[in-house]
């Protein structure tokens, strides 16, 4: 599953890696800024996440950008609409994923416990992007932020000092444009955050969450 939102904060349950189902397939590396693949390139392969974050994006048509999705490790991307990518995904860090043939997703005959694991990755990604609508339409500002750093903190927080650490690869602007806000918006959420001891700025790309329950109950509308 993708970073999104899910509107009852269950603890989310990402894939493992499909050590059992591995082919010879070598990995693929990317760099920070590398791109695995752009909007309309015919889909050859799936790539599930081995190491590092990756921003899945789309333009629209005035040129303004939509981030769909940030993909972590055990995430699988890449899926096809009409046999096309439907997204630029590009590597926020180093990257290493293992790449699998379009034909394990769409052809059960083959390697059947492979073909079930793309399918439910795929069904997982659907539930994710309904999650992901309903939060861009429903929620305010400072509850779109409380709850991407809520998720972050299930998915990738480290306990340091007794606090929470989630660290943010991604830009402001990069948080922006997933979450539907401008990053001026973003930048002044971040800072009443941290106003109200919510959670600690360490540097930019990493944040430290000093009250959890008080974050958790902004994210759900509850806090003042």
């Amino acid at each position: 599953m993708y970073v999104t939102i899910p509107t009852d904060h269950r603890r989310s349950n990402p894939i493992t890696p499909l050590k059992s189902v591995m082919t010879k397939t070598a990995e693929a590396r990317l760099k920070p800024g590398s791109y695995l693949y752009f909007e309309g390139d015919e889909v050859e392969w799936l790539y599930q996440v081995m190491v590092g974050v990756l921003r899945l994006t789309r333009l629209l048509a005035d040129g303004r950008r939509q981030v769909i999705a940030f993909a972590y490790p055990g995430d699988i991307v890449g899926f096809p609409a009409n046999g096309l990518h439907h997204t630029d995904c590009e590597a926020l860090t180093d990257a290493r994923l293992q790449p699998f043939r379009r034909a394990a997703l769409e052809n059960g005959e083959g390697d059947a416990e492979l073909h079930a694991a793309l399918l439910q990755s795929a069904l997982r990604e659907i539930s994710a992007m309904q999650d992901h609508f309903m939060m861009l339409g429903r929620k305010s500002a400072c509850e779109k932020l409380a709850s991407f750093l809520c998720v972050l903190t299930e998915r990738v927080g480290e306990e340091v000092g007794g606090y929470m650490q989630v660290s943010l690869p991604m830009s402001r602007s990069d948080i922006a444009d997933f979450l539907g806000l401008t990053t001026e918006t973003v930048s002044r959420t971040f800072t009443q955050l941290r106003k109200s001891n919510v959670i600690a700025i360490d540097n930019i790309h990493t944040i430290i969450i000093r009250r959890p329950t008080a974050l958790l109950s902004l994210s759900l509308g509850d806090g003042d």
